[in-house]
């Protein structure tokens, strides 16, 4: 069955929900013939060039939505650094350190439902200082409108980041202050204004397989370029806070269906990659990702960017 979805997918056609859902129920012993498929879709679709980005956590803490698994939710109880944005010259020496390291991406995040006046007004500043050192400027700063998308398209950002986070049916549990539709809306805002949108999820919140296919055949709907997969990092304080990890292998598989529902784009593996998949986190990308977060995370630690150059070189991979 892989083999024959795979050819298809090759060829250009889809996959249904029903052989996605075959897919989900592959068993361990059945890894290596999906992970070799998805391989195969990858280098057919992406060739053998890795995507880098990294992010600095410009604004951290005190955000007053309620997202279950946010250790900067004003509603947990965690010991995360609460701080006001950063000023320019920090956040420039952080993109510069990651374009020394080789990284193409430089991501501006700040906590918050969405980003103010003034600091949006400091963020642009930053964007075009951070395209004049030669990195593609992205942001992740909330639920914003068009022509506050617009200010940022205008002042070079390249790519706007907002997950829609998990699938439209399990969101309520995840998430109350703030809907769906809200998050479909900052993405449509963003393609208006003439940004490139990155837009995925995070698993092991406790969602269903379908309820993962269900994001992916949405995001299938809407014309973004890069899919990050995050995989949740349970602290203490949160409401997931004693949620399991996910098993490294589940984690590998969500990312082998991800290349078969979305062959063309970025699948982009971010937070808790180290943390979840430890030792077969060089398998990420025999499993079909092509784009990688390297560095920290917004509040955990990730990889060095000089291990994940080596891990691609290893694979016999290349950066831009």
């Amino acid at each position: 069955m892989i083999d024959i979805l795979r050819d298809r997918v090759i060829s250009g056609q889809t996959i249904t929900k029903t052989e996605a859902v075959q897919i989900s129920a592959l068993q361990k012993t059945e890894m290596s013939g999906l992970f070799a498929a998805a391989n195969k879709i990858r280098q057919a679709f992406r060739g053998d060039f890795v995507d880098l980005c990294a992010i600095v956590n410009a604004k951290s803490g005190a955000c007053p939505e309620d997202c279950s698994y946010c250790a900067q939710s004003s509603k947990s109880r965690t010991e995360t650094a609460v701080y006001p944005l950063l000023n320019k010259n920090a956040v420039i020496e952080k993109a510069k350190e990651a374009r020394d390291a080789g990284v193409k991406r430089f991501c501006i995040v700040t906590s918050g439902r969405k980003t103010g006046k003034n600091e949006l007004k400091e963020i642009c500043s930053m964007i075009k200082d951070i395209r004049e050192i030669g990195l593609l400027p992205c942001s992740t700063l909330g639920l914003l409108n068009k022509d506050e998308l617009k200010f940022l398209k205008d002042s070079g950002l390249e790519r706007y980041h907002h997950n829609l986070e998990t699938s439209e049916g399990f969101f309520p549990e995840i998430c109350r202050t703030h809907t769906y539709s809200d998050k479909l809306k900052t993405i449509d805002a963003a393609i208006a204004a003439g940004l490139s949108v990155c837009s995925g999820g995070i698993f092991g919140l406790g969602e269903t397989w379908e309820d993962r296919i269900d994001m992916a055949l949405k995001l299938k709907e809407l014309p973004i370029d890069s899919v990050p997969i995050n995989y949740l990092i349970p602290v203490k304080g949160t409401p997931l806070g004693e949620q399991d990890m996910l098993d490294p292998f589940e984690a590998l598989k969500i990312v082998s269906l991800y290349r078969f529902i979305l062959p063309q784009k970025e699948i982009r593996v971010c937070g808790g990659r180290m943390q979840v998949l430890g030792e077969f986190n060089s398998m990420v990308f025999m499993a079909g990702a092509d784009s990688l977060l390297t560095g920290n995370y917004l509040t955990a630690t990730g990889r060095t960017f000089s291990d994940d150059r080596l891990l691609i070189k290893a694979c016999g991979l290349r950066t831009g």
